[in-house]
């Protein structure tokens, strides 16, 4: 097969399902994938299946009750799940949470193992969700981190065929959340040669292939899927920084997509790192930090070549809303800010915040 590590193609996917041993999946799509010639090959393949759909983008609590419910009723013994990260979230939940006694509160009890197999299909090239142990759901209006080892999908099935018609934007914006991802991996108290090696592999692949993979190039896509995967593996070992904790709100009050929130985050953001070395929390020490970030400019071309590509995109939205400032300083989670390498505090944050709005990166 050609793989990387848990990674195969579609003409693969006879071997994966006998190698899981699955027979009657769930499968997790959107509605609009149900008539596709996708979903009709991979269902071809099994005598009993059933679909859920009844999700939403950020997926809630109650999606994944519901999904449990599907799954246990029709005595599923896999999933599939077939999207971008919602539906990959939610499978993650349901594998997780399925096993669980209902109907006791989910997310109050103890995780444990789950072997029930799980195969991803990413549509998009960035979330890098393929290749974690994380998963995002709302309960009451409020974001949810799961985190357990059980639910890093167990194979994962890249298909550059599936990203050709997404929306020029969604492209652009979750290329531009891989890329992040990487650089802040990088970065991370938490990376370790391992996770840098992931790092430096995706920033590559992607700062080599960008251009052709929005033009549609068969081949600049598949090295896109695997730059989108390479940065799931780094953060699955380091988790994100203070780019990503800020760019929550950002999507919730503008309608801004994730990944083009978190560029516009990380663009003042690494200003700031270039010009206050004062402040470092990393316990590796200054003469690290200054020489990590030294290895990322080499790689990346450094902030200036990140502008540029991104001002290249064509992105930039009308959100200049000054009274909105506290608001976006309050939402940041402080838990993602002490994977930061610099110490930031509400100052700085209103501050970095103040740049994205007025500057409109």
């Amino acid at each position: 097969m050609n793989q990387i590590d848990n990674t195969f193609t579609i003409k693969d996917f006879k071997k994966v399902i006998d190698d899981a041993s699955i027979i009657n999946p769930l499968i997790i799509c959107s509605k609009r994938l149900l008539d596709s010639a996708m979903i009709k090959d991979i269902s071809s393949h099994f005598n009993n299946c059933c679909f859920f759909c009844d999700y939403q983008a950020n997926p809630l609590y109650k999606n994944v009750v519901d999904g449990i419910n599907v799954f246990n009723n029709n005595k599923c013994d896999g999933i599939i799940a077939i999207g971008g990260g919602s539906p990959i979230d939610v499978a993650k939940c349901i594998k997780l949470f399925s096993k669980l006694e209902n109907p006791i509160m989910f997310l109050e009890k103890k995780y444990k193992q789950s072997n029930i197999p799980l195969i991803v299909v990413p549509t998009t090239c960035g979330t890098g969700s393929e290749a974690t142990k994380f998963a995002v759901i709302y309960y009451k209006g409020e974001k949810q981190s799961i985190e357990h080892d059980s639910i890093l999908p167990d194979y994962v099935i890249l298909e550059p065929s599936l990203i050709i018609d997404l929306p020029d934007y969604q492209k652009k914006s979750t290329m531009l959340d891989a890329l992040c991802q990487s650089i802040e991996s990088y970065w991370s108290i938490n990376s370790n040669n391992e996770s840098k090696k992931y790092s430096k592999i995706s920033i590559e692949l992607i700062l080599n292939n960008y251009k052709n993979y929005l033009n549609n190039d068969i081949n600049a896509i598949k090295e896109m899927q695997k730059g989108a995967y390479y940065s799931g593996r780094a953060i699955n070992i380091t988790r994100t920084t203070a780019a990503h904790a800020m760019s929550y709100k950002l999507t919730s009050l503008y309608g801004v997509a994730h990944g083009h929130a978190v560029a516009m985050c990380i663009i003042p953001l690494w200003q700031y790192m270039e010009s206050d070395k004062a402040n470092i929390i990393d316990i590796r020490g200054k003469d690290y930090f200054i020489k990590t970030m030294n290895e990322i400019n080499n790689i990346t071309g450094g902030l200036n070549n990140f502008v540029e590509i991104y001002n290249s995109l064509n992105m930039s939205k009308q959100i200049i809303k000054e009274d909105k400032i506290e608001e976006l300083v309050n939402s940041v989670n402080v838990d993602r800010l002490k994977n930061h390498p610099v110490e930031l505090n509400k100052e700085t944050i209103f501050k970095l915040y103040n740049d994205v709005l007025i500057n409109n990166f």
